[in-house]
């Protein structure tokens, strides 16, 4: 909620710090020194155009008006505490997106070459009539991997893309 007479208040000590009457003031911004006072009183408040303005002159942020005082140490201090915490835990998020990938990629290699390993290895000391020797299912077995591997992949981006909405 905002509170004019806190903004009004603010806007005098602005003002009293530029050593500025309010009809000086009031002649800087082309209002009357009765809008001046009424502002300052927490009767109304500046236009939007004018609040841009007074925040520029005044050497603040519109924020601050708004908020009727400044921006303190501590306050600032804590944005800045509060966007590190923000920065770390998207790198966290980051590095185990890059992990859990890396693990993906590593069981996925792991299978495919011990798949080869199995059908150059084993496949051929089966005798002929084995179905392991069978080329269609050492085929589908790659297939049903490779598959596997791609859903992993696809679930794993799609639960990130939700995570980043």
């Amino acid at each position: 909620m905002i509170d004019q007479i806190k903004i009004g208040s603010f806007l005098r000590e602005l003002r009293k710090e530029k050593e500025l009457t309010q009809e000086q003031l009031a002649e800087k911004f082309g209002v009357s020194s009765r809008s001046v006072s009424r502002w300052e009183n927490g009767n109304t408040m500046p236009e939007l155009g004018i609040l841009v303005e007074l925040a520029d002159y005044y050497e603040v942020d519109i924020k601050e008006i708004i908020d009727g005082e400044r921006k303190s140490e501590s306050m600032e201090k804590e944005e800045k505490e509060t966007l590190q915490k923000v920065a770390d835990y998207a790198e966290a998020e980051k590095k185990l997106v890059v992990k859990r990938r890396c693990i993906v990629t590593f069981v996925g290699t792991l299978m495919f070459a011990l798949s080869i390993m199995i059908g150059c290895i084993v496949v051929p000391k089966l005798p002929e009539d084995n179905f392991l020797r069978s080329d269609s299912l050492w085929l589908g077995i790659g297939v049903i991997g490779v598959v596997g591997l791609w859903g992993i992949v696809i679930h794993e981006n799609r639960k990130n893309s939700m995570k980043d909405k």
